[in-house]
């Protein structure tokens, strides 16, 4: 069984506890609408008794296109992000992109989150595990599964234990990705809690030219297969209406449609831990 990392008393991953929800808009596209969506989400998770960990990005520095949205920046986005922990109650997780990040959204954040194509930078994970925060990274797209235990032990090397490892899909030759769902396994034996990204796993980066496309209709089929194989933590992103998201709309899950899709992921995750 993996290492248990406690981050409230109702919030546990690992250690054969149910699956943490971790979801929000891929982008904070607006203050109104991360605390809309946030406040449903909320309502939906503690409808399903689902432990829930609420996700955005304040700045995407990863876009396809220079003239693409990346958000309210880092000042505005930690001020939002801190609104919702507050008058929400919702313990919160967003994204660095550098190491100087790290220390600064580490009095708001609950988990710090690694980007894919980040996960070798060695400043950056040594940033985050300074903070002695729970770190989150994602296995990157060029990566195989055994070459994580490299990212852990970086992180394990600057005194945080606090791991976890998320799987969402490997580079299958141009604007495709594939989720080997060996990995969930194979990540696993570095004794660290496992996370399944089902929304970042159907993207088609570059799909549009100048921007990612992705076929989020096998969300739902994805998410329930790495249920059945057995994880800690779902990732997904959520919008209220994907179509007119500012990034990451063809993979995002539409929030009135996640109820149903949690339901059998829900019955899944309890049938194989005996819950």
């Amino acid at each position: 069984m993996d290492q248990e990392i406690k981050l409230q008393e109702n919030i546990i991953f690992g250690g054969g506890n149910p699956f943490v929800l971790i979801a929000g808009p891929c982008l904070i596209e607006s203050e109104g609408l991360v605390m809309e969506t946030a406040g449903i989400l909320k309502e939906i998770t503690h409808k399903l008794n689902i432990p829930f960990v609420f996700k955005a990005s304040f700045d995407k520095a990863n876009r396809s296109s220079i003239y693409s949205e990346r958000g309210p920046g880092l000042n505005r986005g930690i001020k939002i992000l801190d609104k919702v922990k507050t008058q929400l109650n919702i313990p919160i997780t967003t994204d660095i992109h550098e190491p100087s990040q790290a220390e600064i959204i580490a009095g708001v954040v609950d988990i710090i989150q690694i980007p894919a194509f980040l996960c070798r930078q060695t400043d950056l994970l040594v940033a985050a595990a300074n903070t002695q925060k729970i770190v989150n990274v994602k296995k990157g797209q060029f990566l195989a599964p055994w070459d994580m235990k490299n990212v852990v032990e970086k992180i394990r090397e600057s005194g945080n234990e606090q791991i976890l490892l998320t799987e969402r899909g490997t580079t299958f030759g141009y604007n495709n990705l594939v989720v080997d769902m060996r990995s969930l396994i194979q990540m696993r034996e570095y004794n660290v809690p496992i996370v399944f990204d089902g929304t970042h796993s159907v993207q088609i980066p570059g799909g549009h030219g100048t921007s990612t496309s992705g076929k989020s209709e096998f969300v739902p089929y994805l998410s329930r297969a790495a249920a059945a194989i057995g994880i800690d933590a779902l990732f997904l992103e959520v919008h209220p209406n994907p179509d007119e998201a500012l990034s990451d709309g063809p993979n995002m899950i539409k929030l009135s449609e996640l109820e149903e899709v949690l339901k059998p992921i829900i019955e899944i995750d309890a049938l194989l831990k005996g819950k």
